[in-house]
């Protein structure tokens, strides 16, 4: 199974945190702190914070600006995933993704699965990879960004966790621009 293999150097990653929400405020975003208190405390660096509302064109640009910035690796979103009709959060993440990682929502189902039950089934996780950087949406309750942290993202975000994670192959999610 998975494993920290302390023989390995920890390499902290820039993450953006995007609260994607019409009524929350730097105030009362629960779930924006819950992922910046985390990323702190596992030694990742906070590249930025913003709150924007749920619309899908303006989601999309800020992932766009983010993907484009080279002081950001990861941009995790909270916010936006479920069935309602303003939550366009995973169509914004779709419309810049150049590969989705399907895994990402199955896992984070599992996970959820186990803490809530079958109202696992409401939430739309998603992650993806555009322009060299992975973009995580994840729901807007402080206790899904909790787990989506602390099962997944902690450990795949942390170059030490075996057998594989994502800041190992960093170097090659924009290879295929090179070769031209």
């Amino acid at each position: 199974m998975s494993r920290i293999d302390e023989s390995r150097e920890f390499i902290p990653v820039r993450i953006a945190v995007l609260t994607v929400s019409d009524t929350r405020t730097p105030g009362d975003d629960r779930s924006g702190q819950v992922l910046v208190d985390r990323i702190a405390e596992a030694g990742h660096i906070l590249a930025a914070r913003e709150i924007i509302p749920d619309e899908r064109d303006r989601i999309a640009d800020r992932l766009r600006a983010w993907i484009a910035d080279p002081e950001i690796d990861v941009v995790i979103s909270t916010g936006g995933t479920g069935l309602t009709g303003r939550d366009v959060t995973v169509e914004a993440h779709r419309d810049v993704y150049e590969k989705e990682i399907d895994a990402f929502g199955t896992v984070f189902t599992i996970v959820s699965m186990q803490k809530i039950g079958t109202s696992a089934v409401q939430s739309r996780a998603t992650g993806g990879v555009a322009g060299g950087t992975y973009l995580f949406a994840l729901p807007g309750s402080p206790g899904a960004c909790k787990d989506a942290w602390d099962e997944i993202l902690g450990r795949q975000l942390d170059f030490r966790h075996r057998p594989c994670n994502f800041v190992e192959i960093f170097p090659r999610l924009d290879e295929h621009l090179r070769r031209k």
